[in-house]
């Protein structure tokens, strides 16, 4: 029996973040509907992007989830750690190394660690 794929998920987490965009409320959406046109993907509904956390001030912050026709783009975003953690799942294949790039420079991280899983 052949292996069947079902989908590609990038798993991204970036380090020393720029603040003004983690902390950033427009800039995040921003960040999903220029990533979404990039990757070609259909976004599905509204881009949710609730903030809380804010009892202890290493668990505050942003997270995000964006359904796409294919599955999802999921963020959480860490203001005191300066960091983003980001997921794209998709069936659709899409250019990780582009989403990568992309995904650094948009949060102008200096370092970058990623996984790519094929499921």
């Amino acid at each position: 029996m052949s292996k069947k794929i079902f989908g590609y998920e990038l798993v991204m987490d970036l380090y020393e973040c720029d603040s003004s965009v983690l902390t950033s409320r427009k800039k995040l959406k921003a960040y999903v509907d220029k990533l979404c046109k990039l990757i070609k993907m259909k976004q599905y509904g509204k881009t949710l992007l609730p903030y809380f956390g804010e009892k202890c001030a290493y668990t505050k912050g942003y997270s995000l989830v964006q359904l796409i026709e294919t599955s999802s783009i999921t963020g959480h975003f860490s203001e005191f750690w300066g960091r983003a953690y980001i997921n794209i799942f998709s069936c659709k294949k899409y250019d990780h190394n582009l989403a990568k790039k992309f995904t650094g420079k948009f949060f102008a991280a200096k370092k970058i660690k990623t996984k790519l899983l094929v499921r």
